[in-house]
């Protein structure tokens, strides 16, 4: 059950569907309500204010319709082991580095970590199984708000728990001439993977960026938590199965149902972004 508060950071309005009366009316509220939440982000880490030169986007979940196959392969290589990872709990675990996720269920079900030949194995195998499936789709709305991203002049960068090169080398075929490779943060560039800030601590390193110079886009819970650990304003779009309240919980500042409806609300977002201060 959410809280009116929750409530409050959930924005499902598509003003393409509304009347004008009620268009004026929900934009007015909804540019309110981001107001309301950015002061609450700027108290919270003592910024006057957001100067916004980067966006980082996760890219399971966000960029690409991937997460339903990683879940997939998770699981089906869990069982041929013995092992219990269901897909629901693989949404849970995203952003991990694929050691952690291992050594977690290593633990629980076997009270040890697993063997480095062992992880090896299992992600190997993992990476099989993944590849098995349909080259995943660009998300729908991806494409869209990163055009509106760089219109604006902002840099879009990506920071993800993944290392594989199946899903690395389509970013530039689905996003052409938009990630600089020099920015981008992966499993390899990091020895910490998310829940810890390490990735867009990373992130903002590479970028020669502040905490109050960039904001997260997010699918996962993990994700969430790492991007507001890093001290920075953090988005959760809910693509996958998981319930509202548990990105929330994770500490989004605001939480969108898809990347389309992030998008679409993405002119009053930017506009407050850039005017609400201390």
């Amino acid at each position: 059950m959410l809280t009116d508060s929750e409530h409050k950071r959930i924005f499902f309005f598509k003003a393409s569907e509304a009347t004008d009366i009620i268009r004026t009316f929900a934009e007015n509220y909804r540019s309110r309500m981001f107001k309301e939440e950015i002061k609450k982000y700027l108290a919270e880490n003592q910024h006057a204010r957001i100067q916004l030169k980067s966006v980082l986007f996760d890219m399971d979940g966000v960029l690409f319709n991937s997460m339903p196959y990683h879940a997939d392969a998770w699981h089906k290589v869990m069982a041929s082991r013995g092992l219990e990872l269901s897909h629901t709990e693989a949404y849970m675990h995203e952003g991990r580095t694929g050691a952690g996720t291992i050594n977690l269920v290593y633990q629980r079900q076997l009270g040890r970590d697993a063997t480095e030949e062992e992880i090896q194995d299992i992600y190997k195998d993992k990476t099989i199984e993944f590849n098995k499936h349909p080259l995943a789709k660009r998300m729908d709305g991806a494409a869209e708000i990163i055009r509106k991203v760089k219109e604006d002049k902002l840099v879009p960068t990506v920071v993800t728990g993944s290392g594989q090169a199946s899903l690395l080398n389509r970013l530039e075929e689905n996003f052409p001439d938009t990630f600089q490779e020099k920015l981008m943060v992966t499993a390899f560039d990091v020895q910490y993977g998310k829940p810890h800030p390490e990735p867009y601590l990373m992130a903002l390193k590479k970028g020669g960026l502040k905490p109050n110079e960039a904001i997260v886009i997010e699918n996962a819970p993990l994700g969430v938590e790492a991007g507001v650990a890093a001290g920075i304003f953090t988005i959760a779009v809910n693509t996958g199965p998981l319930d509202a309240s548990i990105l929330l919980n994770s500490g989004a500042h605001l939480l969108f149902p898809s990347m389309e409806s992030l998008c679409d609300a993405w002119e009053d977002l930017f506009s407050a972004l850039q005017a609400t201060q201390l």
